[in-house]
């Protein structure tokens, strides 16, 4: 599930895409949502191994739900679990995110152990335009205008009332599930079609759209100082100490050496800088926002490093300085990546997102939730506050990816109108509804837009003090929190009374 962090997707391009995820269904880099682990390859292998194979099946869907002019219709992938089902019961929705849908979540989670308990349908929509579900031939910019949020919920909308009524389960009770941005969808869809959901699970859902998102920084500094209270100071003083040397071509060499770069170091503009200390920040926003999570599962490569794996490395003192630490750092993360070298070019980062082919490098999600952002949601991570360790990589940064990629004008792409749009259309903070549930994570930077507090009795949140992005939905083992247990409890004891009312 994402929306996760989200640095320009440049540390481990081959390895590392834009996501949100179905935080935690198909997990992404986002930008914005933005560290979403592209590892859909390593999720087969791990499922194939683990379990069944999981079939997939096809939806029709109309590619533009708003114009009924327009008769094109498209194949949208799901998959099925009916183990638990028993006749009467409700029907589980999980959402797809900024990725693809990842099959090992019809047989792990949290919300399986939920449908065992209550008999429950579970179905899982991937999201329009990533992983199989192609709306277009292509991911042209004018293709594009077919993706958005909007769609999505109508997508999930038609999915619900056509398998209802030909399945027979028109007057059972459907609950919406997700993480991350689909949390977020999660919410909107029980806001949007309440007569079609009954309730919804919006697990570290970011609710409130902005175009600028410093407190996500400002949450990770919290985060690696929680653990250490030296960690954010080491990790600033080394940012700072990096960004120096940036000044000076005659540390170029040795910054490619030490970071393993796979070219020269060449700072043509601002936005090379940029790039490189984004991708670099990445390390630490990366693991902070999954931080001794359960992804396991999911065949996932790297959960084994954790705030105190890099804070312990900013803290060894045997390694150099504190330049010399922030490098090994970047180093173990190409090794844990089984990545030869870093490309922190920016131009090769525009070349694989300006390509608008489905086998290009940016077709794993990368390309799509960009536009996502620059077109709804900002969430865009930027050192724009004094309050956190790092630097380099301010707003506009971030804005120049969204006219560079999709080779647009800030006149013709107005990103903070996108985002206003989006907050009055859904509500932001103010959202109103009913049966909606909010559990996040203290650990988790993407709680800074989510609801930390009960809006309601109807409208419950559940924080969990240190843990990350989307735990709750992951499956339970004996290391979790004993916070993070009851919070799996509270999210079913609500699913219990809701489902009775």
């Amino acid at each position: 599930m994402a929306m996760l962090t989200f640095a320009s997707l440049s540390l481990f391009r081959s390895v590392l895409l834009v996501v949100l995820c179905l935080c935690c269904t198909g997990d992404a880099r986002f930008k914005g949502f933005r560290r979403f682990v592209d590892r859909s390859e390593a999720i087969q292998q791990h499922t194939a191994r683990t379990g069944p194979k999981v079939e997939d099946h096809w939806f029709t869907q109309r590619l533009d739900h708003f114009n009924g002019a327009d008769s094109r219709v498209w194949k949208q992938r799901y998959f099925i679990n009916d183990t638990f089902y028993r006749p009467g019961g409700p029907v589980f929705l999980m959402i797809g995110g900024e990725g693809p849908a990842n099959p090992a979540w019809m047989q792990y989670g949290s919300w399986l152990t939920y449908a065992e308990k209550l008999g429950a349908l579970c179905f899982l929509l991937e999201h329009r335009f990533y992983g199989n579900s192609h709306p277009t031939e292509d991911l042209s910019t004018a293709n594009l205008h077919f993706l958005s949020s909007r769609q999505a919920l109508a997508d999930l909308a038609h999915f619900r009332s056509v398998v209802a009524a030909t399945q027979g389960l028109t007057n059972s009770r459907w609950v919406a599930f997700g993480g991350s941005y689909p949390g977020s969808l999660a919410a909107w869809l029980r806001l949007k079609y309440p007569h079609l959901v009954h309730a919804a699970i919006a697990t570290s859902a970011p609710i409130h759209a902005t175009v600028n998102f410093p407190e996500y920084l400002e949450v990770v500094r919290r985060s690696l100082a929680s653990h250490s209270p030296e960690c954010p100071l080491l990790v600033k003083q080394a940012t700072d100490t990096l960004s120096q040397k940036l000044k000076d071509p005659l540390t170029y060499s040795n910054i490619t050496k030490d970071f393993q770069l796979c070219s020269p170091l060449q700072l043509d503009s601002l936005m090379d800088s940029a790039h490189f200390l984004e991708s670099l920040a990445g390390n630490f926003m990366d693991v902070v926002q999954y931080n001794e999570d359960n992804r396991a599962f999911e065949g996932v490569v790297g959960t084994n490093i954790t705030m105190k794996v890099l804070c312990g490395v900013m803290a060894d003192a045997s390694l150099g300085g504190v330049y010399e630490r922030y490098a090994a750092v970047a180093r173990l993360m190409l090794h844990t990546f089984s990545l030869r070298c870093l490309d922190a070019r920016y131009a090769s980062y525009l070349q694989d997102m300006a390509n608008t082919s489905w086998s290009g490098a940016g077709a794993a999600g990368g390309r799509q939730w960009v536009y996502q952002t620059c077109t709804e949601f900002g969430f865009y991570q930027s050192t724009d506050s004094p309050n956190q360790p790092f630097t380099g990589f301010p707003l506009p940064y971030h804005l120049k990816q969204c006219y560079d990629i999709f080779n647009m004008s800030a006149a013709e792409l107005d990103v903070e109108a996108a985002v206003k749009d989006t907050n009055e259309y859904y509500g932001g903070y103010g959202l109103r509804t009913s049966r909606v549930v909010f559990p996040n994570g203290s650990i988790d930077p993407w709680h800074a837009l989510s609801v930390t507090l009960d809006l309601s009795e109807q409208l419950p949140a559940i924080f969990i003090k240190g843990t990350a992005h989307c735990a709750n939905m992951y499956p339970a083992r004996a290391e979790d929190l004993p916070q993070l247990a009851l919070a799996r409890d509270h999210v079913f004891l609500l699913l219990q009374q809701w489902l009775k009312e």
